[in-house]
């Protein structure tokens, strides 16, 4: 009686330990690897209700079953596993416990760096080339990885040996999030990269200035609007106004697009040709210049040298009318005053009529003696009408 009682007592006692035990192969595990856990007894005593526990909270319980397959093994399979199991040992059924054991996955290569030379973000037209990047443990050196890249949603290539992708002569279009992904050849475990912005600095194209006002032209006073637009260019695109080569204004698009610039009108001296230009870091353009006039700058840009006439008008007039009466009275023929039309005689008893106007003789000391005749009316006094030449000679001038 008393050995029974002393076997019952050691058996429990030692059964923790050497009574059960717990293994996990392969040894060392990496990911993917085929994780099995056993739960065994002392010298491969029977065991019933096993259950299997991982860092202290229960995974699977089998009514006879020693074994359990956790699939394949990941970083996140590892931890603190246990078992327990009844053993029997006649005529005592004992409940013994496993000591821990350790379970750490290795990992079988680090997940992959995309990377873009000679750089994330290229000038359109050049080369790039997208470098995924990693590497195997040194135990399992001699397994294959295969390597695909990504683009957004869309796959560029599919799995192959070549880490590298070659895109030639980039465009805009080719701007996005970029990604690859490694898988070893017939294994379970792939691993994705960080995605990767790729944005491709395309030039602006020259944009083009455009000037809002009223339907007239502006005034002093009147607000004035500049817009300035590139229809292509990689953001962000930062926009300057210029008043012949002046700076007047500038606007930053941080997302591309156009820029105004909205000002009154203070003087004349806003009027002038007006331009803006558009950079980005990749190119620089430069709008061809728009003129800006104000009302009645027409008549405020006679030259100054014509204003003097101004005043002189009126006194050279005045000139022109005295030298036009000169010369009339210059060509003028001089003539002798005979008697007025009222002083004329009544008609000669004869009936002849005296002149209407007296002959003149005018003689110079050089000149010799001129008579002028002249024509006179005579009354009618019988059947018709008839003219009278009087002839006559003045006396010479004493």
């Amino acid at each position: 009686m008393l050995l029974w009682t002393a076997v019952l007592l050691f058996v429990p006692c030692v059964g923790k330990t050497a009574w059960l035990y717990l293994q996990a192969w392969p040894n060392p595990v990496f990911e993917g690897d085929a994780l099995t856990l056993q739960c065994q007894g002392w010298k491969n005593t029977p065991l019933s209700q096993v259950k299997f526990y991982r860092d202290g909270k229960f995974l699977h319980s089998s009514k006879k079953n020693q074994t359990l397959s956790m699939g394949a093994a990941t970083v996140q399979s590892g931890g603190q596993y246990s078992c327990t199991g009844q053993v029997m040992y006649i005529p005592q059924i004992f409940a013994l416990t496993s000591e821990t054991v350790m379970v750490q996955v290795q990992e079988l290569f680090p997940p992959p760096v995309l990377s873009a030379s000679p750089s994330p973000e290229p000038r359109e037209g050049s080369l790039v080339t997208l470098r995924c990047q990693t590497k195997l443990h040194p135990l399992r050196s001699t397994l294959r990885l295969l390597f695909s890249f990504h683009k957004d949603s869309h796959t560029l290539q599919d799995r192959g040996p070549h880490p590298e992708l070659c895109i030639p002569g980039v465009k805009e279009g080719d701007s996005g999030l970029y990604w690859c992904e490694v898988a070893p050849e017939g294994g379970q475990v792939q691993k994705q990269s960080p995605q990767l912005g790729v944005r491709v600095q395309a030039p602006v194209s020259c944009p083009v200035l455009t000037l809002h006002h009223g339907p007239t032209n502006p005034a002093v006073g009147d607000m004035v609007q500049l817009l300035c637009k590139a229809q292509r260019g990689s953001p962000p695109v930062l926009y300057l106004f210029y008043l012949d080569e002046k700076i007047v204004g500038n606007h930053s698009a941080p997302c591309g697009g156009n820029a105004s610039l909205l000002f009154p009108v203070k003087s004349e001296q806003d009027a002038g040709n007006y331009s803006c230009e558009a950079e980005n870091g990749v190119s620089r353009e430069r709008s061809e210049p728009k003129k800006l006039s104000l009302k009645g700058s027409q008549v405020l840009s006679i030259p100054t040298s014509s204003n003097w006439l101004a005043p002189w008008l009126p006194v050279s007039l005045l000139g022109m009318i005295v030298f036009a009466a000169a010369l009339l009275v210059y060509l003028r023929p001089w003539r002798k005053a005979g008697p007025l039309p009222s002083q004329i005689p009544p008609p000669a008893p004869g009936g002849e009529q005296c002149p209407l106007y007296a002959n003149v003789h005018h003689q110079k000391e050089k000149d010799e003696g001129v008579v002028y005749s002249v024509v006179h009316r005579t009354s009618k006094r019988s059947e018709g009408q008839f003219y009278h030449l009087c002839r006559g000679e003045m006396p010479a001038a004493q």
